[in-house]
């Protein structure tokens, strides 16, 4: 494991709060929990793809996000692990049309699991389905923001000589 540097570490942190904040405020709008969701923070898990410096600080910023999720302690671990599961695979990944695809697999089964059980009250016979349409619709929320929100900035940040400077140069040819 390579050391992180202080350009790495504040990295991280900027993506946190940034996370956090958006989190938040999507939240006032009854955007960021739910079966139906559109938390416009997800957009940062593609980042991991440019800015490999960026997972810890995505899943900080989701733990603190999950903080006020209405799913309780299930939640805040089992959505948290799937952003960072999310966020992992996707600094792997060699192709930036796939990086948004982590992050809407991982919310769809993890989270989508989630309220499902909350919906269900647990282990019953009504999982299942609960499972199955919940992960649906929150995968269909992730791939809109995720496709949408997330290809614009893993367009727009190369082009900006202050974030270019930062980008590894194998991932620079990546189209």
């Amino acid at each position: 494991m390579r050391k992180l540097s202080t350009r790495d570490l504040t990295l991280a942190a900027m993506v946190a709060a940034i996370y956090a904040v958006m989190g938040y405020f999507g939240n006032v709008f009854g955007l960021t929990f739910g079966p139906i969701q559109f938390r416009f923070a997800e957009a940062l898990t593609v980042l991991p793809f440019l800015f490999p410096a960026t997972v810890p600080g995505l899943f900080a910023g989701c733990v603190i996000v999950n903080l006020l999720s209405p799913y309780g302690p299930l939640d805040i671990v089992v959505g948290s692990a799937a952003t960072l599961i999310a966020a992992v695979w996707t600094s792997r990944l060699k192709n930036k049309w796939l990086a948004p695809l982590p992050p809407v697999l991982c919310n769809t089964v993890l989270v989508g699991f989630t309220i499902g059980w909350a919906e269900a009250g647990g282990f019953t016979a009504k999982l299942p389905m609960a499972w199955l349409v919940n992960g649906l619709s929150v995968g269909i929320g992730e791939l809109g923001v995720c496709y949408v929100l997330g290809m614009l900035l893993l367009e727009a940040l190369p082009r900006n000589g202050y974030f270019r400077a930062m980008i590894p140069e194998k991932r620079l040819s990546v189209r």
